[in-house]
């Protein structure tokens, strides 16, 4: 067993933070993130509630400002 295979990953960015990237779009996915986005990622590679990822980029648009 190895490492699970995750669609959305975070990658630091120099300088701007962090960028989730779609691994199966193979493309960006929102914006840069000052912090790493943990909770957010989780969601993303879990439930996939729409709700709770409303609420979770609303506090990442509330922390980078």
């Amino acid at each position: 067993m190895g490492k699970p295979n995750f669609r959305y990953v975070a990658r630091a960015e120099a300088v701007v933070g962090w960028r989730i990237w779609d691994r199966k779009m193979k493309k960006w996915w929102g914006e840069r993130y000052r912090d790493f986005p943990e909770r957010l990622l989780a969601e993303l590679n879990g439930d996939k509630r729409p709700g709770r990822l409303s609420e979770l980029l609303r506090q990442a648009e509330r922390s980078r400002d």
